[in-house]
């Protein structure tokens, strides 16, 4: 499993950064929309109609108040709670609105698939990657303090093949509807210093390129592997990837939440901490709020970061969208980021605190939540055909 360490099949990109959820994040999406000229694409997984949702519909309606084609696709099963009145709002003043296959929408449909990509695109020249949702949860609204999560900012020639993404995406939900396409590349110079590739995962669409960097990146890390997730449920395959690295000499951080908005989930989650400690993997856990972050760090100079959790949904049952980073600079420059926050806002869980917190009640509660996690995620990837691949 070498793909990952072939440098070919990255651009250079002329501006990279890491963004976080909250004010950082929000502040940033406005003013690309604010300052679209020509496109904007912005797609998510969850939309509420909230503080933060009208906010950035309000920039959203005025884009396309000034001539600007803007492109709202949110999940039909994440965002149906979006009211019609809202929904409805944000046509009139021009916004095009699509959501994408609810459950049980048709044949043609597979029970289970989401869009669970976060993607905005402004003027096919620049775009957030990440697993920030449009809520007041991911955003600082009233001093609160948001979900931890991250997102990708890019510029140059990933943010067009991005758009490019985005157009196939929406016309592949408009069924017979008019189809659109990208803005031409932007044009100009600039210096181009980040190396950067998109990664997909669309398994009803044959597509599994974010599994295989991950695989990828746990087969080919020599010293140390750092991942961040927010649903650290990982399949035998990842296990048994993560079992050969560490016997290899690599040390291996996992990075999960304390608190859950799906306790059952984080039940099931800590069911494999005995397999981690056993193994040598170091589990930590976030306190501040909800972690909600998807990435992993190699050797402190490849990475990726997105949508993309380690666990079946994601792999099976959901579109997600990941950029991989290869430069050593920007990615120890995150790497430190991270140990700050496990530093300042993390604990560790050893196998004597996993004994004295968790006794044998819990960890059968643990084992009975696993194994119903297991079932839903059984269920939430079965499909009724896979589409042959043309």
């Amino acid at each position: 499993m070498s793909g990952v360490n072939q440098i070919e099949t990255y651009k250079l990109q002329k501006a990279t950064r890491l963004v976080y959820g909250g004010s950082e994040y929000f502040d940033l999406v406005q003013d690309m929309i604010n300052r679209a000229e020509k496109s904007l694409h912005l797609h998510v997984y969850i939309y509420e109609d909230d503080e933060t949702g009208t906010q950035v519909a309000e920039c959203l309606m005025n884009a396309a108040k000034r001539g600007v084609q803007v492109y709202l696709l949110v999940d039909g099963y994440a965002s149906k709670e979006l009211s019609g009145q809202f929904i409805e709002k944000l046509k009139e003043a021009g916004v095009h609105f699509q959501q994408f296959e609810p459950l049980f929408r048709s044949k043609k449909f597979y029970f289970g698939r989401r869009l669970h990509h976060k993607i905005l695109v402004a003027d096919s020249s620049e775009a957030l990657v990440g697993g920030i949702n449009i809520a007041n949860k991911y955003n600082s609204i009233n001093g609160t303090i948001p979900w931890l999560d991250m997102a990708m900012y890019v510029q140059g020639e990933a943010a067009y093949e991005l758009e490019r993404i985005c157009c196939e995406t929406w016309n592949s939900t408009t069924g017979a509807g008019k189809k659109i396409k990208a803005c031409d590349a932007p044009t100009g110079n600039g210096q181009h210093t980040i190396a950067v590739r998109i990664r997909r995962n669309d398994w009803v669409k044959g597509k599994r390129e974010i599994w295989k960097s991950y695989a990828n990146l746990i087969a080919n890390t020599k010293e140390e592997l750092v991942i961040m997730c927010s649903y650290f449920l990982p399949g035998l395959t990842f296990r048994k990837l993560m079992t050969k690295a560490v016997k290899r000499g690599v040390r291996i951080t996992v990075i999960v939440a304390g608190k859950s908005d799906v306790p059952i989930a984080k039940n099931a989650e800590r069911y494999l901490y005995r397999w981690m400690l056993r193994n040598k993997i170091e589990i930590y856990e976030y306190q501040k709020s909800i972690l909600h972050a998807k990435m992993a760090i190699s050797d402190r100079r490849l990475m990726t970061i997105g949508s993309y959790n380690m666990n079946n949904i994601s792999a099976y049952a959901s579109i997600e969208l990941n950029l991989d980073i290869h430069n050593k600079p920007f990615v120890e420059g995150v790497y430190e980021k991270v140990l700050q926050l496990v530093t300042e806002d993390c604990v560790q869980v050893t196998a004597e605190h996993y004994q004295t917190y968790y006794g044998a009640r819990k960890r059968l509660w643990q084992y009975i939540s696993y194994q119903v996690i297991r079932a839903i995620l059984y269920l939430s990837t079965f499909y009724f055909k896979r589409e042959k691949l043309s």
